[in-house]
């Protein structure tokens, strides 16, 4: 198995070109399947959950051509089924279930299985396709729904879901009528699969905003769009340059995704600049620790809060970084702190007390954004740090240690 061996202490500078948005990719290749025809898709990353959904679609009958530019055509679904063996190895595959139920009138998904950073229920998308008019049923570890048509309704979460919201309002496109979603999720990602269905021919307003509105169409139609940049990564890229005392300059990213990771680097003396697709950070002294709570969008994303406590173990302070999305995103704490982090878990917050320096150490990735923390943390730590289960880090960044080692990192790659 592989790992990623990393000698600390060098300053990165440079520039980095971000890569698509993983999160943003995987919905906007599922919304293929409504419709009849050949679509292209830009800016698809190349990573693991991108292959994982590919390989999905195409046990669905989906034909798709090309990594970057993906041609993608469902109009010869064969299946409707998604088992058990593709869905536990990622949870957005569960996005298919609308889509399916929408365009063919039955879908048989599997439940997903456990999640490292916590449970990420399906019931509200179950709960929701049956307000649309969907016969669901739970049996032998299958969501089995059926519709001859889904049909419009007032949908309210009870609780804030990305998956849950595109999986519905991918479903409502071609549902009879209009259909409002109330506490919808808020993210970049939402507005960029808006964006595509839209061009498909859909009618969908209030994409960014918590009630969205859709009016259900006959049919929709190819498109060729493109995936947003990841600004998980761009923040990533940009505490990178915070905590090495360094200066990267982070490419083709929109500054506004990510306008409460800039206020918190800005908080922590990170000296930031933008332009236009562009953003500049430099750190050049030891960072201010600050307060982090974490929020759906457009809060601070949950999905940044591992690599800021990476940043906030070296700085001057004490810093409290409370975690609302999730449970158990913690774990990567005692990971740090075996680099020598001063940090001690009260319930749903971290209290972290900077420490002049980080010591290299042997460390294990328990999930994705964990394992870019400790690689984070690798960067500015003294000594060799040597990150196993690296197949995480896969999942959402693509060639991170090229990208890494282009700025001047010492980073590698090594088997076994």
């Amino acid at each position: 198995m592989d790992k990623i061996v990393i000698v600390g202490g060098r300053k990165l500078q440079g520039e980095v070109r971000i890569s698509g948005a993983k999160n943003a990719a995987l919905p906007v290749l599922v919304s293929s399947l409504l419709v009849d025809g050949w679509n292209t898709f830009h800016n698809i990353p190349d990573l693991l959950d991108i292959k994982t959904i590919r390989k999905l679609l195409n046990g669905l009958g989906v034909k798709i051509e090309g990594k970057e530019t993906v041609r993608i055509n469902a109009g010869g679904l064969t299946g409707c089924e998604a088992s058990y063996d593709l869905v536990r190895t990622m949870r957005a595959s569960i996005l298919v279930l609308g889509p399916l139920v929408a365009r063919m009138g039955e879908a048989r998904v599997s439940l997903p299985g456990g999640c490292a950073i916590g449970a990420r229920p399906v019931n509200l998308h179950i709960q929701a396709l049956r307000d649309l008019g969907a016969e669901v049923t739970l049996r032998d570890g299958y969501v089995e729904a059926k519709a001859s048509r889904l049909k419009g309704a007032t949908i309210y979460f009870d609780i804030t879901t990305v998956t849950g919201t595109e999986n519905i309002m991918m479903a409502a496109t071609l549902a009879k009528g209009q259909t409002i979603l109330k506490n919808a999720a808020r993210e970049p990602e939402i507005v960029n699969l808006a964006e595509v269905l839209i061009g498909m021919g859909a009618r969908i307003c209030g994409a960014g905003t918590d009630v969205i509105v859709i009016d259900g169409v006959e049919s929709l139609h190819p498109v060729e769009a493109a995936v947003i940049p990841d600004r998980i990564e761009a923040g990533t890229f940009l505490l990178a340059a915070g905590m090495t005392g360094g200066d990267i300059r982070v490419l083709g990213c929109d500054p506004l995704h990510i306008e409460a990771l800039i206020a918190k680097l800005r908080d922590a003396g990170v000296r930031i600049e933008l332009d236009g697709e562009a953003v500049r950070a430099a750190g050049g002294v030891t960072a201010r620790s600050v307060d982090v709570k974490t929020l759906p969008y457009p809060g601070f994303p949950t999905d940044l809060q591992a690599q800021i406590m990476a940043m906030m173990a070296i700085a001057n302070g004490l810093s409290v970084i409370t975690e609302t999305v999730f449970e158990n995103r913690f774990m990567h704490v005692s990971e740090m702190m075996r680099m020598g982090a001063d940090i001690v878990i009260q319930g749903k917050s971290a209290i972290v007390r900077g420490v002049p320096k980080l010591h290299g150490a042997p460390v294990m990735a328990t999930d994705l954004r964990a394992s870019a923390s400790l690689i984070l943390a690798g960067l500015a730590a003294e000594g060799t740090t040597t990150l196993s289960r690296v197949y995480h880090i896969d999942r959402g960044y693509q060639q991170i240690e090229k990208k890494l080692s282009a700025l001047g990192a010492d980073i590698r790659r090594v088997s076994g």
